[in-house]
């Protein structure tokens, strides 16, 4: 049922820029505690899709979006949508280029879009990664070209997502949420509309604030995840096992928390937020050296797990050129249904680069490729470990049956540390 606020016809209590793994489970939270929710999308296949009650993210089961679409959700490609809607919170990706710079062209196109269509009184938040500055410094000129003031005639804050696709613990509700309002005013409209929504709302100094916690989050992931990635290769040279030092190490009850090594990083948030920090403080005329080291160990990780394959085959007699190489998991995270950032792309091609014939299994991704060419998929995977000169465990998703793995492959390269060390089996 639409109400009136301020001669305008509220239709939506929540439109939601951008329905991919953010987007969903806000508007999958928002219904859930009785609101009004359209989606807004510039794909349409996706729209389609959801309209139709099918799910393209992994922590939403056709069902569930069945459930919104009862409750009142839609989803669609039309902008005017946002005229009639109370709250608008933008969720698109913010990607890096070919050069490693932060690309905001989604953040740019979306706050356009709301440009378009803002009316006095709504909140406008940004959910999406971005350096600091972005919401008062892009978001705030570009909304105001509809001659609308922030703070005085609409409100804008920035929250940043803390999604974690398959946590089976931590969702939106039960995960704190940051916000940063441009005024003491926004802050109090944002807080009020994430109240709704999750258990504990932190408010935070300003945007500014609300953006950067962000980015240290997740840069302290990509710095400690870097330094047990580089442990791991000295203990490696030193004869050391890294996996029962860690084990040992993590037995400390205070000032340590353990970080595991394994191929690389991946996904949409390690390698990729410490980047967006870097590029702002580069516009100081400084460097983010720590980010930027630890961003290059974990880049060169891939090109390690290659080496250590080639050493491993040529220890039991075998040549790398011309090897079967099989990829087990080749997703970042395990058990998620995602790509990007993999790992497992570098590791192909240097694979690739020194003749071996890589194949992969993973029952995740029906197809794959690795700089543009495609990498042959394995569909009997007892025949594979049977048949391959080295299989490379990448990601254990919960559907391998680890142990017989470790049984029926003739070699095995562990990078995750979940199979015992044996003759036949070697861990990272």
């Amino acid at each position: 049922m639409s109400e009136s606020r301020n001669n305008r016809v509220i239709e939506w209590d929540l439109a939601v820029i951008g329905l991919g793994y953010v987007g969903m489970p806000l508007v999958r939270e928002a219904v859930r505690s009785g609101m009004r929710v359209a989606g807004l999308d510039v794909d349409s296949t996706r729209v389609n899709l959801l309209n139709a009650g099918t799910s393209h993210v992994d922590d939403l089961t056709d069902g569930d979006v069945e459930a919104l679409l009862a409750q009142g959700f839609r989803a669609t490609t039309d902008e005017s949508v946002l005229a009639s809607a109370d709250t608008v919170v933008i969720c698109v990706p913010t990607p890096l280029d070919e050069d490693r710079r932060p690309d905001l062209g989604a953040v740019i196109g979306a706050a356009e879009t709301v440009a378009r269509h803002l009316s006095p009184d709504t909140l406008v938040v940004l959910e999406s990664t971005t350096w600091p500055g972005t919401t008062e410094e892009v978001m705030r000129p570009l909304l105001e070209k509809s001659g609308l003031t922030a703070g005085t005639d609409f409100h804008l804050a920035y929250s940043p997502e803390r999604i974690d696709p398959g946590n089976p613990v931590y969702d939106l509700r039960n995960t704190p949420k940051i916000v940063g309002g441009v005024t003491g005013a926004c802050l109090d409209r944002a807080m009020g509309f994430y109240g709704k929504l999750v258990e504990q709302v932190v408010p935070v100094r300003g945007t500014r604030e609300a953006e950067m916690a962000k980015l240290l989050e997740n840069t302290y992931r990509q710095v400690n995840i870097a330094l047990v990635n580089e442990i791991a290769v000295l203990c490696d040279e030193l004869a050391i096992d890294v996996w029962d030092t860690i084990s040992a190490a993590a037995t400390k009850p205070f000032g340590y928390q353990a970080f595991r090594p394994g191929p690389g990083v991946g996904g949409h948030c390690i390698p990729i937020d410490p980047s967006y920090l870097s590029h702002r403080v580069r516009r100081l005329g400084r460097q983010f050296q720590f980010a930027e080291l630890a961003q290059q160990v974990n880049d060169h990780m891939p090109a390690y797990v290659a080496e250590r394959a080639v050493r491993m085959l040529h220890r039991h007699g075998r040549c790398a050129n011309g090897a079967s190489v099989l990829l087990l998991g080749v997703t970042y995270k395990p058990d998620i249904a995602d790509g990007r950032e993999s790992p497992a792309t570098p590791l192909a091609r240097r694979l690739r680069a020194a003749g071996a014939d890589v194949g992969y299994f993973d029952p995740l991704i029906e197809d794959w490729s690795a700089d543009g060419e495609a990498v042959r998929r394995v569909h009997d995977l007892d025949e594979a470990l049977a048949s391959s000169d080295l299989v490379i465990l990448l990601q254990p998703h919960r559907s391998f049956d680890l142990s017989h793995i470790a049984v029926r492959a003739l070699l095995v390269l562990d990078t995750r540390g979940v199979l015992s060390a044996s003759e036949t089996v070697e861990r990272l």
